[in-house]
C-alpha cells in the first residue's frame, strides 16, 4: 500500500532512507558517508523538515507500507534552481532491495509525480536498475554526467505525460524536454 507520508513515519522513513543508500550506493559512495553513525539522525531531521516545514505545502511525500512497515519512500518538490526549465524534481524514491520488483517503486512514483508538468531528477551513475526504472517511466538523459562530491550523477528529465514526442534533440545529441509554456511551480 502507498499513502501520504505522515509525521509519525519519520523514524521509519529515515531508517529506510539510510538502509537503501547502504544497499544501493556501496562502492559508488565513500563508506564513511554510508556508515556515518549520525546518518540516521540527520535523515530524521531532514524528513521532519520535509513533513513539517515550509516545503511540506510545496511537495508530495509518500511511503510504501507492507504489514505496517515502511519499505519505501518518495519525495517530489520544487526545483531549486530559480530559472529552471523544469517544474518539479524527484528528490527521493527508494525501496528496500528485498521489495524490488514488487511494484512498490512504480506505485510510489505514481503517488508523487504530476504527469502534466516537466520533471527532473538526478541519478547516481552507474545505477542501471534505477536508470532502467526511470526510462520505463518516461525519463531521458538531459546533458552530460556531472561529478559532485566525488559521485557521478546524470540528470534525467520527463516531459509532460512522459511523451517522447515532446522532446527535442539538441545539437549535442541530447534529447531534452521541450518547453511547453507553463506548468506549476
Amino acid at each position: 500500500m502507498v499513502r501520504a507520508m505522515r509525521a509519525g513515519d519519520v523514524p521509519a522513513v529515515a531508517a529506510v532512507h539510510v538502509a537503501t543508500w547502504q544497499e544501493t550506493y556501496r562502492g559508488l559512495m565513500p563508506d564513511e558517508v554510508l556508515d556515518d553513525p549520525t546518518f540516521i539522525a540527520r535523515r530524521e531531521r531532514m524528513w521532519t523538515q520535509v513533513i513539517g516545514g515550509d516545503l511540506a505545502s510545496r511537495s508530495r511525500a509518500a511511503v510504501a507500507v507492507v504489514e505496517d512497515a515502511v519499505i519505501g519512500l518518495a519525495l517530489v518538490g520544487p526545483v531549486p534552481e530559480q530559472e529552471s526549465p523544469w517544474d518539479e524534481q524527484v528528490y527521493n524514491i527508494y525501496v528496500l532491495a528485498k521489495h524490488h520488483g514488487t511494484g512498490a517503486g512504480r506505485a510510489l512514483l505514481a503517488a508523487v509525480l504530476d504527469p502534466s508538468v516537466r520533471t527532473t531528477l538526478r541519478v547516481i551513475d552507474p545505477n542501471p536498475r534505477a536508470q532502467a526504472f526511470y526510462a520505463k517511466h518516461g525519463f531521458v538523459p538531459d546533458g552530460p554526467a556531472e561529478v559532485a562530491d566525488g559521485v557521478r550523477q546524470l540528470r534525467l528529465t520527463r516531459p509532460p505525460d512522459g511523451r517522447s514526442d515532446r522532446l527535442e534533440t539538441e545539437p549535442d545529441g541530447v534529447r531534452r524536454a521541450r518547453s511547453t509554456g507553463g506548468g506549476s511551480r
